[in-house]
C-alpha cells in the first residue's frame, strides 16, 4: 500500500487531499552516460600459466607463490555459490567449507579464480592430503567433501554486475585486494611478493613449495596458455595416464610400479614408470582398482615382462626431475591419483 510522504518543516506544494498519482517516465537523455551492468558469465575458461625455465623480470611483471592444489573459479551470485573447476564441473558439493567462507561475501556478487588446497602441520599446501579429502585414494572418486580445504584467490573475474576480463591486471588485483582485506578463513588473498624473483623462487623451493608464477601487470584476462602467466617450478608436476601396473614381489596383492601415458596427437605415448611415494596401503588399493580396469589390448606398447595393461580411465599427478633422453620421466615420485573430471589436466607431448 502507498504511503504518504511524512510532513516536513516545508508544507508541500501539493493538495493532500487530492489522491496520489505517479509521474510520468521521462525518457532518458541520450546525451547522459549510460550506467551498464554486465551479466555474470556462467563460466570463464580459465588463464593457465605456460612453464618456463627462469623467472621474467622488469616491473611489468608481479610474483606470488605456485599453489599445489585444485584450481576452481567461484562463483556468488544471488542466494547461492558455484565452485566450478577447471574443466568446466560443478564441485560446489566438494568444497563445503570454501562455500560457506564465499556466502560471507554476500549479497556481493563476484567471481573469484583461484586454488584450492590443504596445508599440512607446517602450511605447506600438500596435494596428497587434498586428494584424500576428496576421497580419490582407494575410497572412489567424487563420494567424499573437502571440508578442510581452503581457497587461495589470485584473480578477480566479475565484481557487482560488472566484468573485470578486459581489465589490466593490475587494477584487478587491487580491486582483489579491496575485496579479501583482513580475510584468513576459508577464502584468502595469494600473497603478491615485491622481491627479487630469482630470490623468491630459491625461498620457495627451500620450503618445499611448487614454484613461483609471474604475471604481467598490463594484461587483461585471457583465457588458455598465452604466457601472460609464466609458472618457474622448483621441481616438476604434471598428470599422466595410468596405463598398467607391474605387480610387486615383495608385498603380496601391491604393486611394486604404475605404467604411465601421455597425450600425443590423437593417442598416447608411454612415457615411463614411477615406483615411489605410495604406502603399503596404497600400493594395495591402487591395486584393487586397476585390476577392474586390465585389458588385453594395450593402448600404448610398454617394454617389458609380467606387466598387467590396463585402460587409460585413471589419472595421476606426477612429480619429476626433467626428461631422458628416450622420452621418459627422469626421478619420478607418486603425489595421488586424479579425479575423473581432471582429463583436461593429462600432459600432451608436442607433435
Amino acid at each position: 500500500m502507498t504511503k504518504r510522504p511524512r510532513k516536513t518543516s516545508k508544507p508541500l506544494l501539493v493538495d493532500e487531499d487530492l489522491p496520489l498519482k505517479s509521474g510520468k517516465v521521462r525518457r532518458r537523455d541520450p546525451k547522459q552516460p549510460e550506467l551498464p551492468f554486465d551479466p555474470m558469465p556462467e563460466r570463464v575458461e580459465p588463464c593457465l600459466a605456460k612453464l618456463v625455465a627462469k623467472p621474467p623480470r622488469g616491473e611489468e611483471w608481479s610474483y606470488e607463490l605456485k599453489w599445489d592444489g585444485y584450481r576452481l573459479a567461484v562463483h556468488i551470485e544471488p542466494g547461492r555459490v558455484r565452485i566450478i573447476t577447471r574443466g568446466g564441473h560443478d564441485w560446489t558439493h566438494r568444497f563445503p567449507g570454501i562455500e560457506a567462507a564465499a556466502r560471507e561475501f554476500m549479497p556481493n556478487t563476484m567471481i573469484l579464480d583461484g586454488e584450492a588446497v590443504v596445508l599440512n602441520e607446517q602450511g605447506i599446501p600438500d596435494f596428497g592430503r587434498l586428494q584424500n579429502s576428496l576421497g580419490t585414494s582407494g575410497r572412489g572418486p567424487g563420494k567424499l567433501a573437502a571440508g578442510n580445504a581452503i581457497l587461495f584467490a589470485f584473480d578477480l573475474l566479475y565484481l557487482d554486475g560488472h566484468d573485470l576480463t578486459k581489465m589490466e591486471y593490475s587494477a584487478r588485483r587491487h580491486l582483489l585486494e579491496d575485496v579479501l582485506a583482513g580475510r584468513d578463513g576459508g577464502v584468502r588473498l595469494s600473497e603478491e611478493f615485491d622481491e627479487d624473483p630469482d630470490e623468491l623462487l630459491r625461498h620457495a623451493c627451500a620450503h618445499d613449495l611448487e614454484g613461483i608464477i609471474a604475471k604481467h601487470r598490463e594484461r587483461p584476462y585471457r583465457s588458455g596458455r598465452t604466457g601472460d602467466w609464466l609458472k618457474i617450478k622448483c621441481v616438476q608436476s604434471d598428470t599422466f595416464a595410468i596405463v598398467g601396473y607391474e605387480p610387486s614381489t615383495a608385498l603380496p596383492g601391491a604393486i611394486a610400479s604404475l605404467l604411465l601415458a601421455a597425450r600425443y596427437r590423437d593417442g598416447w605415448q608411454y612415457v615411463g614408470s614411477v615406483g615411489t611415494g605410495f604406502k603399503h596401503d596404497e600400493a594395495r588399493r591402487l591395486k584393487k582398482q586397476l585390476d577392474k580396469l586390465k585389458t588385453r589390448i594395450p593402448v600404448v606398447s610398454v617394454p617389458g615382462k609380467n606387466l598387467v595393461m590396463t585402460g587409460p580411465s585413471l589419472s595421476a599427478e606426477i612429480e619429476y626431475r626433467a626428461w631422458t633422453h628416450t622420452g621418459t620421466l627422469r626421478h619420478a615420485s607418486f603425489k595421488g591419483l586424479r579425479e575423473e573430471e581432471d582429463w583436461s589436466e593429462v600432459y600432451r607431448l608436442p607433435d
